[in-house]
This record gives structure tokens, sequence and C-alpha cells, in this order.
């Protein structure tokens, strides 16, 4: 039987045009699970209690630490030591009666995860490391049930929405782990704290919007937030039907040796230049971008068309992959290692952006 719908708490959300209470009842309705209560699960915890989400299952096995807490305001000094998914469900309990809670003190693993992402409407992702972010992917795909994604990383957040209506999985954003230690994680990159707060709330507002129905979402996008520059875009991506087919899980997800994408600098790269040095420098940016201006000598390959097999890569001379800020030249850079792993493959670290900012319009073509 479904609970009476509490109108004064839930006022200013049910006010609204294009949302009121049958939104409400939607939200009531819901079982979303959280998998992992750290810097992202923290605020996507808050607001979907606060909102009214009808059930929530947390999910994390590990403790409160000191270097937690500039990040995961959720928690105090005074509970480091303490699990972090019964500390936010005390807390989050406090903030709204209304709404039940499912607690799993344990990690996600080839064993659970079936049986427990089966029993809710929407996973979000809120963990900080790629082979449970694998394990998620494949289970919602399994399951049909839509993928709520975020990361973080120092100063810049990507949140998109996957296997929802059809749209993409997250191994069409990544088709294969990286290696280990290939990408730094928060404990070794580091991460400024008000980073996941706005990354978790705007993977619960991707869940509002999935469970409601308004607006639009993520879904078929990666949504890219440079919070130095003050500056978001977003990446289009490409549905490869083959990753909507996976039917059983993987027997382990843990990273598998490969070797590591090499960063180039601006700097690195105007040496090369100006040394005369032989080497393939490919555009992965969209075509419109690319005709508007580019670096001599580059050649247009969108990473949306990429398709690895189809380029040729010579193991003599380096091939250098560009694009504007950086995200989409690594992508593409690791598709092509694990094609040619013996090739010197490099991406160009900011892309076009620090390009500009140290040479300004040297080496550049404007058609």
């Amino acid at each position: 039987m479904s609970k009476p719908l509490n109108r004064e708490r839930y006022l200013r959300q049910t006010q609204l045009a294009n949302f009121g209470e049958q939104a409400q009842v939607k939200l009531a309705q819901a079982k979303v699970l959280v998998v992992g209560a750290g810097g992202l699960g923290v605020p996507v915890l808050q607001y979907l209690t606060g909102m009214g989400v009808g059930t929530i299952g947390i999910m994390d096995f590990d403790t409160i630490s000191l270097s937690n807490l500039h990040r995961q305001v959720l928690y105090t000094e005074a509970e480091v030591g303490q699990s972090k998914a019964s500390m936010a469900h005390a807390k989050l309990k406090a903030l709204n009666t209304e709404v039940d809670f499912q607690i799993y003190n344990e990690a996600l693993t080839i064993s659970n995860a079936l049986e427990i992402v089966t029993q809710y409407d929407v996973v979000i992702d809120a963990t900080d490391n790629f082979s449970t972010r694998y394990l998620l992917n494949d289970t919602c795909v399994i399951l049909n049930k839509p993928l709520i994604y975020g990361a973080v990383q120092q100063y810049e957040g990507h949140v998109s929405v996957f296997n929802h209506q059809g749209g993409p999985t997250y191994r069409c954003l990544y088709p294969q782990p990286p290696a280990a230690n290939e990408i730094p994680d928060c404990n070794t990159a580091g991460v400024l704290g008000v980073v996941p707060g706005i990354i978790g709330m705007q993977q619960a507002l991707q869940a509002i919007k999935v469970i409601t129905g308004i607006g639009q979402t993520l879904s078929g996008y990666l949504e890219i937030h440079d919070f130095l520059s003050d500056e978001q875009y977003k990446v289009k991506l490409k549905l490869n039907p083959e990753n909507k087919s996976i039917a059983t899980l993987q027997a382990s997800y843990e990273p598998v040796a490969c070797k590591t994408v090499q960063l180039l600098s601006v700097e690195e790269l105007y040496d090369w230049y100006e040394s005369g040095k032989n080497f393939r420098l490919i555009d992965v940016r969209e075509p419109d971008e690319f005709a508007e201006e580019h670096l001599k000598g580059a050649v247009s390959y969108p990473l949306l068309q990429l398709k690895p097999a189809e380029v040729e890569i010579s193991t003599e001379v380096p091939t250098v992959l560009f694009c504007q800020k950086g995200a989409r030249s690594s992508k593409a850079a690791q598709l092509l290692q694990q094609q040619y792993p013996s090739a010197h493959i490099y991406s160009v670290l900011g892309g076009m952006d620090f390009w500009q900012d140290e040479f300004d319009d040297e080496y550049l073509v404007h058609p």
C-alpha cells in the first residue's frame, strides 16, 4: 500500500509547473540504489532523501576517515572510523522519516550484483574505481536498469545517463578498463572539495528526471565540467549495439595490464613543430570544430567515427591525438593503443585550449 502524499513537506516541488503531485507520487514509488556513500554519494543521498524518493539503497563497505571530511560533509570528526553506510542512514532517516532505506555494508561483487540491483528502478554509480563501474554497467545492461554515472578528479567532473531508453552504455564511452594505476583516483590525484558535491547533485538531478520524466536527461551525452575555467560542454556518445547484448557477468572485473597512454604537453608538441620532428597529428574533434581552426598538418578523424582497426598507425612515427580540452583525445589514444600496443601514441594534455593559451595562433590553420 502506498503512503499518502505529505503535501506540506513537498509543497515547493509540487507547485512547479510540469511537476506537480503526479511527479511527487512517482518519486515516492521509486526505488533507487546508490553505490558509494562518499564524495559523490553524499549529495546524491541527501537530495534524493529530501525530495522524497520512496526507497533508497545505500551500499558502501568503507569507513569514514579524516581525509574524507573536506568533501563528504555529511560526516563529522567524531565519526571517523565508523561505517559510511550506517552513519549516512542514521542522518538521512532524521532528515526524512518517510523514506525507506536498505543498507548494504558490503562491496558490490559478481556474486551479489544481480540479486541486489534487480530490486531497484534506478542505479547511481557514486564509486571511484573502474572495476565496480564496469560491473555496475554490465549488471544494469543485463537487468535493463538505467545507470546514472558521475566521476570526478582534481578540478573536473563528468556526468551521464547510461542504458536509458535504448541509449548508450558506459562501455560505449569506455569499451575496456584502463590498466591498473593508469588513471589515478582522488586519493592519488586529489580533488577540490566542492567538485564531487556539484557532480553528485547533477547525478541526483538526472535520477529525478529519469524517475519523473521531466525535462531531458543526459542519455546519449557525456557532460564535462571544468571548474577552474567555469566551463562545461557535452560530448555526444554513439551507441554500440554490441554493448547492449551482454547476457552474463564476467568472471573477473579486475583491471587488465596494458600499455599506458602517454601524455604530451602543448610545449612539447610546439618543440616538435619547431624542430621539424616527424609525427602524425590526428584531430578527433567534430568536423565543424576542425573546419574553424586546426593545427598545421592535422587530419580530421572525429572520435564518434573512430574505428581503431581502420586507422593506419605506424610503429616508427609517433601518433599524436588532439582535441579541444584533452578528454576526447585521451579516449581516442586509449582505443588506438589497445589496437596497436607497440605504437608510440600520445594524447595532448589540454588540447586546443592550452595551445592557444600558450601560443595563440602559431601553427594554426584557419581555412
